[in-house]
């Protein structure tokens, strides 16, 4: 069999897997790890706003950008944000805080150090939105928080950001997992390193809970310790790789063997039905 059409056969099953389940809710891509997640009337945002692109990744079109602040649909009734850690291809302070300002149902939850930054930029009369804020304080090795969100069951928990080691081990990187509505179920990973050994002691936790789509950044799929982490402890439905880089295409056939077959957010605005298996 040839390469091209292992390629083609892979992302035919991987397609299949999707249309096998109940499609129940969408994931709609904004730019770079930025996603939301619709569950019926329910919808929550992952890393929406940020003005960085360090000359490779995608950045949210201005248009977009101006329909999020506005709530204009699909944009329209956010319900939460959820931020992964502060670098600046994630996360802008001052437009979170804006959109907050202007978006009075939302609620943020992020790390301590998002929330640090926010309190930096924030007026002297932001008290009320600071009551929808929701710091997250987690140290690696900590176990896995489980926090109230009405609607929303969240869970995070803290996994070095990619380099640890030897980088960027002070970053707060938190993965959250969310289940909407007592039902479908993502998983966002923000920047975490993909060495097993981050999964391995709370294995369990995440044996408890499958994901119905996980939101993996996209080095997971180029190595050996990602592979194994998706296939043997988060064990997604469905796994969709965000954080890519422009210099990526969005055809398959164009892209890195080891990237061929892999389903990969590219181009903003664009969505995928979340399966739902009952």
């Amino acid at each position: 069999m040839t390469r091209a059409l292992a390629a083609a056969l892979a992302a035919l099953l991987a397609a299949a897997a999707v249309q096998a389940h109940e499609v129940a809710a969408s994931a709609r891509y904004l730019a770079n790890e930025g996603v939301m997640v619709t569950s019926g009337k329910t919808k929550i945002v992952f890393d929406p706003l940020f003005n960085e692109d360090f000359g490779q990744y995608r950045l949210v079109p201005q248009a977009m950008r101006r329909a999020l602040l506005a709530g204009e649909a699909p944009w329209d009734g956010v319900d939460a944000i959820f931020i992964s850690h502060y670098h600046d291809d994630h996360f802008a302070p001052a437009d979170v805080l804006a959109y907050l300002r202007a978006q009075p149902q939302l609620v943020l939850y992020a790390p301590q150090q998002a929330v640090a930054a926010l309190h930096d930029v924030a007026a002297a009369d932001d008290n009320a939105v600071f009551a929808r804020v929701h710091s997250v304080a987690l140290a690696y090795g900590d176990a896995p928080r489980i926090i109230d969100g009405g609607a929303l069951r969240i869970e995070a928990l803290r996994i070095p950001h990619a380099g640890w080691p030897a980088q960027r081990s002070g970053v707060e990187n938190i993965a959250w997992r969310v289940t909407l509505d007592a039902g479908i179920t993502v998983l966002h990973l923000g920047d975490a390193d993909s060495r097993t050994v981050h999964f391995e002691q709370d294995a369990a936790f995440w044996a408890a809970r499958q994901a119905n789509m996980a939101f993996p950044p996209y080095w997971y799929f180029l190595s050996p310790d990602g592979r194994r982490v998706l296939d043997e402890y988060l064990r997604p439905m469905y796994a969709i790789g965000i954080h890519v880089p422009r210099s990526i295409p969005a055809g398959d056939a164009a892209r890195p063997a080891a990237l061929q077959g892999v389903d990969l957010f590219t181009q903003p605005g664009e969505s995928r039905g979340i399966p739902h298996d009952h």
